[in-house]
This record gives C-alpha cells, sequence and structure tokens, in this order.
C-alpha cells in the first residue's frame, strides 16, 4: 500500500492530515505541491490531498474516521 499526502509548507490542516496518519500508524511520502507545477495547478485548492494506491480519498479536512475506514478496507481486500 502506498499513501501520498499532497502539501505545502505552513498548512495547518496538512498539519492535521499527517498527525492522523501518524495515529493510524500509516507510513507516507509526503510531496510539496509547490515543487512541481502540475502538482500546484492540481491540488492548491483542496490539499491536503491523501492518495492510497493512486486513489485520492480524502482532501481539505481530513476525517480520521474516512481514512481508517478506507485503510480497513484495503487491507481486508
Amino acid at each position: 500500500m502506498k499513501v501520498v499526502v499532497y502539501s505545502k509548507q505552513n498548512c495547518c490542516l496538512c498539519d492535521e492530515a499527517k498527525d492522523i496518519l501518524r495515529e493510524l500508524q500509516v507510513k507516507w511520502e509526503e510531496v510539496d505541491i509547490y515543487k512541481d507545477e502540475q502538482w500546484l495547478e492540481r491540488y492548491h485548492l483542496i490539499i491536503p490531498v491523501i492518495e492510497i494506491d493512486g486513489e485520492i480519498v480524502a482532501y481539505g479536512r481530513i476525517h480520521k474516521d474516512v481514512i481508517r475506514k478506507r485503510l480497513q478496507q484495503i487491507r481486508s481486500s
């Protein structure tokens, strides 16, 4: 399972999203959207974005229950 968090520096919602992933004991790769024009164009209005195995599962204000349920679905399939 590959988890990617699209974020930027000094973003309190991004920090909250990463805290949720830490609580759920998930390892992730963080991508700064300002490092690539394509990421910036795609995600600048909706960060943070959490992507699991190439599928966007949550963005904006992240809710732990949504992420937990999605992780359980992936792990049980």
